[in-house]
């Protein structure tokens, strides 16, 4: 199998380390704020960028393992190592972390409860859209090189490089995920809705 060029690894890596520092700083500004606050949402959702951090350590992972010169067992090397290491992320997120995010979601509208420091909400949420944003910029940019905006559908259909394209599409949805929980926590009618479901339970 061909195997891939240093300068093409070399950008994968580079991409994978900016969204695994992106994540943990998000993850660190969620634990100080379920520190701050006592919030169990807050502490859950610092355990689940950990979990996003897991994935960009499997993709570096898969990245190392695909470097490695044809042996015995494998005489046509290890490059579809990076292919079956992002099947893994693929998998993580669609399972794993899509299951936890709808198990909060469902756990959060069965038992609504106020927003308590929401200063400390928006801060985080901040901060989470200027880390993620910045690695997926620096992605987009990775990925898209000199083509046009219109091209990167089909680029990354035909892509030869998962680890650029996870990163890019998780990226892009965590991106989507900060907009819809700030735009979730500034509705007016969430406090409507909040308390007629909490009448309703007494």
């Amino acid at each position: 199998m061909t195997r891939s060029t240093p300068q093409t690894d070399h950008a994968s890596n580079m991409v994978i380390y900016i969204a695994l520092a992106g994540n943990i700083l998000v993850a660190i500004s969620k634990f100080v704020a379920a520190a701050i606050t006592g919030s169990s949402a807050m502490l859950s959702e610092g355990v689940h960028s950990v979990v996003d951090c897991t994935n960009e350590i499997l993709l570096l992972y898969g990245v190392h393992r695909s470097r490695n010169r044809p042996d015995k067992d494998h005489p046509i090397g290890y490059g579809r190592e990076v292919y079956f290491w992002s099947f893994v992320v693929g998998l993580l997120i669609l399972t794993f972390g899509a299951g936890v995010s709808v198990y909060e979601g469902i756990v959060h509208i069965r038992e609504p409860h106020p927003i308590e420091s929401p200063h400390v909400t928006y801060i985080v949420l901040a901060l989470a859209f200027l880390f993620e944003g910045f690695s997926w910029v620096f992605t987009v940019r990775k990925f898209r090189g000199n083509r046009p905006y219109s091209e990167l559908f089909r680029m990354i259909v035909h892509s030869k490089d998962p680890p650029t394209f996870i990163v890019l599409l998780e990226d892009s949805a965590a991106m989507l995920g900060l907009l819809i929980a700030f735009a979730a926590s500034t509705c007016p009618w969430r406090w409507t809705i909040r308390h007629s479901m909490a009448r309703r339970r007494y």
